[in-house]
């Protein structure tokens, strides 16, 4: 499980005090969070919005996918894709291209058609979460 600072859409001071709760991983934060009354109560304990928290779960959900690092959860903020529901919000083709282009840019390669379908599978099974 990525540790909780590879979040990007968390300011630091949330990541302070989701560590002092013992959240220090994307996993712990996903389970933490995983009901609407866990997410107000996670919410109330650091200082934060419900909104919030449901955007720091939706990128939790992307960094946690099958062979995802850093440089993959890069890839994507290049290809303009920060969290799980915006994968879901394209579907495979779109996808496939936004994340070339964006491997492009980087000048790097993308990852293979097999890896970014098992992904784009991937987020739509945790459509729900």
């Amino acid at each position: 499980m990525p540790p909780i600072f590879e979040l990007t859409r968390i300011e630091p001071a949330h990541i302070e005090r989701l560590d002092r709760q013992g959240i220090f991983t994307t996993g712990l934060l996903l389970e933490v969070s995983e009901t609407p009354t866990r997410r107000q109560t996670l919410a109330d304990q650091v200082a934060a919005d419900t909104t919030d928290v449901l955007m720091w779960r939706d990128e939790a959900l992307m960094l946690n996918l099958a062979s995802f690092g850093p440089e993959e959860h890069q890839l994507m903020i290049q290809a303009g894709i920060e969290g799980l529901r915006a994968i879901l919000d394209v579907d495979l083709p779109t996808f496939r291209e936004r994340v070339h282009r964006a491997a492009g840019e980087l000048s790097g390669d993308p990852p293979s058609d097999l890896t970014l379908e098992g992904w784009w599978d991937q987020a739509k099974t945790l459509e729900d979460e």
